[in-house]
């Protein structure tokens, strides 16, 4: 099992980004999938996280900017940045969580490699 993540950018205060992360290998489900940011010198924080069934959510700092979504069917989780902020500038991880590659687990939580994403004032 991989995550693979693909995405990110430089881009300008106000900006938009993208991003997009894929499980990949022989997946039976997946639980929540979500987004951390981790900027330099700070701790890895959450920026948004969605259920299997759809329930998102997001902290204050990102709320309105950012919107997770994902493809069940692809086992694949994105992140649409709007409004973008110098203070978003982090490099940013998927994670999946509760990942069975069969019917009996174990369960297992992945993370993608990071994505670097710069804002610019």
């Amino acid at each position: 099992v991989q995550l693979q993540a693909s995405g990110g950018g430089l881009v300008q205060a106000g900006g938009s980004l993208s991003l997009s992360c894929a499980v990949s290998g022989s997946i039976f489900s997946v639980s929540t999938m979500g987004w951390y940011r981790q900027a330099p010198g700070k701790q890895r924080e959450l920026v948004a996280s969605i259920t299997s069934g759809g329930r998102t959510n997001y902290p204050d700092s990102v709320k309105g900017r950012f919107t997770i979504s994902r493809d069940n069917a692809k086992n694949t989780v994105y992140l649409q940045m709007i409004s973008l902020k110098p203070e978003d500038t982090a490099v940013y991880y998927c994670k999946a969580d509760n990942v069975f590659v069969s019917a009996w687990g174990p369960g297992i939580n992945y993370w993608g490699q990071g994505t670097q994403v710069t804002v610019s004032s």
